[in-house]
């Protein structure tokens, strides 16, 4: 393989450390699963975890949830 080529992505679920601001693929994937919801979220379209327990989250409010904090109706 040159460096021109891509490498194959893997499909299925990746594996990820969740860093602050950023995260690190350890195996590769196409998506994590959210942590509250079970939702897929495609890697690309990750935004919300939480470092200390290294969990992702597909919405906000998902990651609220998790954290107890209730949402004023």
């Amino acid at each position: 393989m040159n460096r021109y080529e891509r490498r194959p992505v893997s499909v299925g679920e990746a594996e990820v450390v969740y860093l602050d601001g950023d995260i690190r693929v350890v195996r590769p994937g196409t998506f994590v699963r959210c942590a509250v919801t079970g939702a897929l979220i495609p890697l690309e379209d990750l935004r919300y975890w939480n470092v200390d327990l290294q969990e992702p989250y597909a919405t906000p409010e998902a990651k609220l949830q998790r954290l107890g904090i209730k949402l004023k109706s």
